[in-house]
């Protein structure tokens, strides 16, 4: 019983801080995206690219960055297959669009949802 209140509180601790992770750097890409027309980040690559690794400070952020998201990303995968979640292609479709900030708390929440339903996995 105890597990499942943990998970139950971990559960929706995961819902907001998956709220705010896609809100914080949310406002400023809409900011960017109205201001620029690079939409998302999406509509103009060379512009989205070359800004990112403006400077080397940049650099070293975004490549930590984008490291930490191909080993979540893989994590995921793992750990969906392992607690029998489903639909696991979702997180890779939400970190590609909106970024891991939001999307890595939401899976964890969903986590959360699978282990108290199997929780011999």
């Amino acid at each position: 019983m105890e597990r499942d209140s943990r998970g139950t509180r971990m559960e929706y601790l995961y819902f907001a801080l998956a709220v705010v992770g896609y809100i914080l750097p949310g406002v400023p890409m809409v900011m960017e995206s109205v201001q620029t027309g690079n939409i998302g980040f999406w509509t103009q690559p060379g512009r989205t690219v070359s800004e990112l690794f403006a400077n080397r400070t940049s650099t070293a952020f975004a490549l930590d960055l984008l490291g930490t998201v191909v080993v979540a990303l893989i994590w995921m995968t793992h750990e969906a297959r392992r607690t029998g979640m489903r639909s696991v292609w979702v997180y890779w479709l939400l970190t590609s669009t909106f970024g891991l900030a939001g999307t890595l708390p939401l899976f964890l929440a969903f986590r959360e949802r699978a282990l108290r339903r199997h929780p011999a996995s």
